[in-house]
């Protein structure tokens, strides 16, 4: 038998290239190829390889990209599987090499990975081998399908991508990264690192201080854009409110004191989890008495200002054109931050 053998007498049209070049056992077998072909075919020098167990490529030479996530997906479903499980329960690409699919700058690429992290249920049983890093986890997220790939979504990957550095540069690079390039927003990458348990590590700790100020400054970019963009007053920014003699009342990222109405970014999203509890007893209260005073407070979250812009400018501007309707705001000092 040559090397020219065929895979075998079945058309494979219906499968895509990728699918035809990595294949498992099962796969094989459905094409009725034998184990001892099959071990033929992999013997050193010849036309085949496996690079994970179960798992074949089909050819000899360097595996592409693509063939190595197809391989580490195949493996960690299971190599008697012929393609990987339903959605529901399916393993998914985690770690640097997701980032890498939704497009980070600052990671390696897949071609540069020694292993690719790949989550699966906390019931299945692969284990990590050769370019196969398994990460069995109690709560999968759903997947975001990218290029044809079942992959995790940003902040879970970057959790598991943080989890293995060591390099504060490195750390801080790629959350600084996420934020500015609008891959997510702080406050959800901040709770999905307190979930694993890596808030405390000294590599993190400034890299979260320094992300948490980008979240910030991008979410006031936001809020300076929107206002200019959508043409209503120029309010007073980033100021204190304080009743004469009395002590402060509040800080706002934006307020218009002739119509009594202020802007305050949602705070809880820029602080660490453990500040909030605290915080946000506090800040009610603060909106309470701005309300008696009759200051009407819009707190819009970063997530509001970055996907609802157009409702929140309605809603900025509905509360400026009606302030003659409503009892005129108790005077308050206003005093830079």
């Amino acid at each position: 038998m040559t090397q020219e053998t065929p895979l075998s007498p079945r058309p494979l049209s219906h499968l895509s290239d990728v699918s035809r070049r990595v294949v498992t056992t099962a796969g094989l077998r459905a094409q009725d190829v034998s184990a001892a072909l099959a071990k033929e075919r992999c013997r050193p020098g010849g036309p085949w390889q496996t690079p994970l167990p179960g798992v074949f490529l089909l050819h000899p030479g360097r595996p592409t990209d693509e063939e190595r996530l197809r391989a580490v997906l195949l493996y960690a479903a299971g190599t008697g599987a012929c393609t990987p499980p339903s959605a529901e329960v399916r393993p998914m690409v985690s770690g640097l090499a997701a980032l890498a699919l939704h497009g980070f700058r600052c990671v390696p690429r897949i071609a540069d990975l020694a292993e690719i992290d790949v989550l699966v249920p906390r019931s299945r049983r692969p284990r990590s081998t050769g370019w196969a890093r398994v990460l069995r986890t109690h709560n999968l997220p759903n997947s975001v399908d990218l290029h044809g790939v079942p992959v995790a979504p940003v902040a879970r990957a970057l959790a598991d991508a943080v989890g293995r550095l060591t390099d504060p540069d490195q750390v801080r690079r790629m959350l600084t990264e996420t934020v500015r390039d609008g891959h997510c927003e702080a406050h959800a990458i901040v709770r999905e690192l307190g979930r694993a348990r890596l808030l405390s590590r000294p590599q993190v700790v400034d890299a979260v201080d320094t992300l948490l100020a980008e979240g910030r400054a991008l979410a006031e970019s936001r809020l300076y854009r929107l206002v200019a963009e959508g043409g209503l007053p120029d309010p007073c920014w980033n100021v204190e409110l304080r009743q004469p003699g009395g002590p402060r009342l509040a800080v706002l990222d934006a307020y218009w004191p002739e119509q009594g109405v202020a802007v305050e970014i949602d705070s809880r999203a820029h602080q660490r989890p453990a500040a909030t509890p605290t915080l946000w007893p506090g800040r009610a209260r603060q909106r309470e008495t701005l309300g008696k005073l009759g200051v009407t407070v819009v707190s819009p979250t970063p997530e509001r200002l970055r996907d609802c812009p157009h409702d929140l400018l309605s809603l900025l501007r509905t509360a400026l054109m009606t302030a003659d309707d409503r009892p005129p705001a108790t005077y308050l000092l206003v005093q830079p931050r």
